[in-house]
């Protein structure tokens, strides 16, 4: 399958693809958003978005990052956002967010950190952990479990 094959299968199917196409190029791609037109509950509004971004489903999804790093992986109902005009989180190298996720003000994610379902985050986490709960807490550490409050 040649490359305008793949590229035309993409923005068909994948609309959650098409946003992100239409955040990298930027306005020069009004014209081909009346054929293909974006996904209307996933906003992308993030300074830096790395390379290798997966958002699986994107319904109802807001990324209003810093930045997001690279190979990081978005699910549904995630949201990333701001806690007041100015503060905005930053998300680090694969980083994985999972469904219903959220990440609210001036915190860094680490590298390598998993958010749980439902897991609302509110301090920084640090790199290679996993977070779960409302608030966050660290259940898993460089792959040993433990129960610490960020």
């Amino acid at each position: 399958m040649s490359f305008y094959h793949r590229f035309v299968y993409l923005m068909t199917f994948y609309p959650e693809f098409r946003n992100l196409f239409y955040y990298r190029i930027g306005s020069s791609g009004t014209v081909l958003n009346l054929f293909c037109a974006q996904m209307d509950t996933l906003f992308l509004a993030s300074s830096s978005i790395g390379p290798g971004l997966f958002i699986q489903h994107g319904f109802a999804t807001i990324v209003a990052a810093r930045s997001v790093g690279a190979n990081c992986w978005i699910n549904q109902q995630v949201t990333v956002g701001y806690s007041n005009e100015t503060d905005c989180p930053t998300i680090g190298d694969n980083a994985t967010l999972c469904a219903g996720a959220k990440v609210i003000g001036a915190v860094h994610v680490g590298d390598n950190v998993k958010v749980g379902a439902n897991a609302v985050v509110l301090k920084n986490v640090p790199a290679n952990v996993t977070v779960v709960g409302v608030p966050a807490r660290i259940v898993r550490a460089d792959g040993v479990r433990i129960d610490l409050a960020l």
